[in-house]
């Protein structure tokens, strides 16, 4: 993404997990972990719309990272249907969160965690929010993008008979996503009383919208500094 974006191999489950880390200038406000889309149409760390997200969280002072899911670059494993891949991500946050916290002067638990998606790796996000619910770990951010609700189950992430699983939740989706169908995913939010911005005329790839898209996710998320110096 930039000069100082660092390539690590990180212990999973499935044996080596290829992650970018991006650091800001200043210790760092939290921890952003960006999961990618589908790993057999294409879909790695260095994907646009990852980027984007992921240079949004550096504007706002925190530590991103963006995994290879497993089967791709030198990530270990294959392809699992998003099961594994959640697993990863979970493996992943417990590894680099107290690394992050060292850099940031403070406790792993106080340290804010952030999680974004795009299409597969929104998916694979709410699944893993909701696991990380489970587990007792708080979610301080979810940002779900192009969201494929029509492939793959997605768990309700604000649900109506219990808490949100983050404190922040944006759903974000083109207006013209050809892939995943804006009207599939007003269907999935409906129930759950959860807006979604649409960006008109945006397609499932926001081509001609990244910029939009990354400082919508930053102005979203709260973000009132200066870019981070390196952060795009």
């Amino acid at each position: 993404m930039n000069a100082q974006t660092r390539k690590l191999l990180i212990d999973g489950p499935a044996g080596p997990i290829e992650v970018a880390l991006d650091l800001p200038a200043a210790a760092p406000a939290g921890l952003a972990v960006v999961a990618h889309p589908h790993p057999l149409h294409g879909g790695t760390l260095d994907n646009k719309v990852v980027q984007t997200l992921a240079r949004a969280w550096l504007r706002l002072g925190y530590a991103t990272v963006r995994p290879n899911f497993r089967g791709v670059g030198q990530s270990a494993g294959s392809f699992d249907q998003g099961q594994g891949e959640t697993e990863d991500l979970l493996a992943l946050i417990a590894r680099m969160r107290p690394e992050i916290a060292t850099l940031a002067r403070t406790d792993a638990d106080a340290l804010p965690l952030a999680l974004a998606g795009f299409s597969f790796g929104a998916a694979v996000a709410a699944r893993c929010a909701r696991a990380l619910r489970d587990r007792g770990v708080a979610l301080h951010d979810l940002t779900l993008v192009g969201t494929a609700v029509t492939r793959f189950d997605v768990p309700a992430v604000q649900p109506t008979d219990s808490p949100p699983l983050a404190q922040s939740i944006l759903v974000l989706h083109g207006e013209a996503d050809d892939v995943v169908p804006l009207p599939a995913v007003l269907d999935w939010a409906r129930p759950q009383h959860l807006p979604v911005v649409v960006l008109p005329g945006a397609g499932h790839f926001f081509h001609g919208a990244l910029l939009v898209l990354r400082d919508w996710v930053c102005r979203w998320h709260g973000a009132t500094a200066a870019p981070a110096a390196g952060a795009d």
